[in-house]
């Protein structure tokens, strides 16, 4: 079995590739899917794909999601819905 750092899987090298050492999920779990993938985004920037502007501009499309999904539900003091669906 290969070793966490190595696990093509669950530990694939654009996760725990963070100079902190820290991996997204461990943040993300905590927050909307939304906000979460936005975070990700920003969190991964550079190491997963060639281009930072295209994770950059990934991170903005979640925002404008949660923003839009806020907007359309109790206003600007909505309570964000728990997250769902599989962090990466």
């Amino acid at each position: 079995m290969p070793s966490p750092q190595h696990d093509p899987v669950n530990h694939p090298s654009h996760y725990t590739s963070h100079p902190s050492g820290v991996e997204a999920i461990t943040i993300t779990r905590h927050m909307t899917f939304c906000v979460g993938n936005a975070v990700k985004y920003l969190w991964r920037a550079g190491l997963k794909s060639p281009s930072p502007i295209e994770d950059l501009r990934k991170a903005r499309f979640y925002v404008d999601e949660e923003i839009r999904r806020l907007s359309e539900g109790a206003g600007a003091n909505a309570t964000p819905a728990p997250a769902v669906g599989k962090p990466g």
